[in-house]
């Protein structure tokens, strides 16, 4: 029994400060995967006017992210509501922005036609990528995102918005 004591003892010793020494050990935090919303944050895409905007100036505020297009016949009806709700919202410091999946020249000739109360930039072809990013996974248009202040998507939606249902999101949005 001594005997067993005498060999254990030492073992157990050497395991002990293993532990101490591994339970000591700093481990560096692994990077955060980026969240979709960083991604579109991101994004550097020209406005209507061809000039190219920076999204992060929207950063730290809640966020409502419209994808559409120009031949899209639903994207387009829901504009006119979308500006009369960025006019309501505006003072809460909700930002509506439209990203168009169409091309340059069609959005700056559309931005010209109709007067539309909230930015537009110019996504292209790549916008059907960032909006599969952001939860669009049957890459249909009009895809609204709710993304709230803290970076985080709070809710989508596929199709021509309900706007009493956004509006209702919204009021819990921060």
């Amino acid at each position: 029994m001594k005997r067993n004591i005498l060999l254990i003892t030492p073992v157990a010793l050497l395991f002990m400060a293993i532990g101490i020494y591994f339970g000591n050990q700093r481990v560096a935090p692994t990077p955060a995967e980026p969240t979709a919303a960083s991604l579109l944050l991101a994004q550097t895409l020209p406005d209507s006017a061809g000039k190219a905007q920076s999204l992060s100036q929207w950063k730290d505020r809640p966020l409502v992210v419209n994808f559409w297009a120009t031949w899209c016949a639903p994207c387009v009806e829901e504009m006119p509501e979308l500006s009369g709700l960025q006019a309501e919202v505006a003072a809460r410091h909700i930002q509506i922005i439209g990203i168009g999946i169409d091309s340059p020249s069609n959005i700056a000739e559309f931005s010209q036609k109709y007067k539309i109360g909230y930015p537009l930039y110019v996504a292209g072809m790549s916008g059907n990528e960032l909006s599969k990013r952001l939860g669009n996974q049957a890459g249909g248009l009009p895809f609204t995102v709710l993304i709230g202040s803290d970076g985080q998507v709070k809710q989508t939606y596929l199709g021509r918005l309900k706007f009493e249902e956004l509006r209702r999101d919204l009021a819990t949005l921060h």
